[in-house]
């Protein structure tokens, strides 16, 4: 592979991530601060028992995107083995794992260990081919949806 075919598969991969991140970001800010700009102001003795009580549904994703997502070890060697754990936020149960993005996926031999809509869990190894970045990992949870980053770094020589 040439240097300059390199450079450009790098720079296509690092904007493809900004993209992604920017959209996760914008997603999250503009949920949090419609949140925030329509509430009146809470009393000033607020008692106990409504700090533990659930969040209005304004302060929640919205509804499709209610998955969260975890993957260990976060961050992870190429070649290595990763377990990708969460909760389905109201879906159905895990569906499917994906690692990466089209024509760059990260994750292979993906095996759903338990699909519990509660507490899913799954594993996955990390391909060879892929080196220092960051790339989503995203659940489908049969009516919810959830994605994390999972970063990537390449041991030293020698470790």
């Amino acid at each position: 592979m040439s240097v300059k075919s390199s450079i450009l598969r790098r720079g296509r991969l690092v904007a493809g991530t900004a993209l992604a991140a920017a959209a996760i970001a914008g997603g999250t800010i503009g949920v949090a601060a419609a949140a925030t700009g329509d509430r009146p102001a809470a009393p000033a003795a607020a008692p106990v028992a409504a700090a533990a009580a659930q969040p209005p549904a304004a302060e929640q994703p919205p509804e499709g995107a209610r998955a969260t997502v975890k993957v260990d070890p976060n961050p992870a060697a190429p070649g290595g083995d990763v377990t990708i754990t969460g909760n389905c936020g109201g879906g159905k149960g895990l569906k499917k794992v994906i690692g990466g993005y089209p024509g760059h996926q990260v994750l292979k031999d993906v095996k759903i260990v338990d699909a519990n809509p509660d507490a899913f869990k799954a594993t996955a190894k990390l391909t060879t081919k892929i080196g220092n970045g960051v790339g989503p990992v995203m659940v489908d949870c049969d009516g919810e949806a959830g994605v994390t980053l999972l970063v990537t770094h390449t041991p030293p020589a020698g470790e």
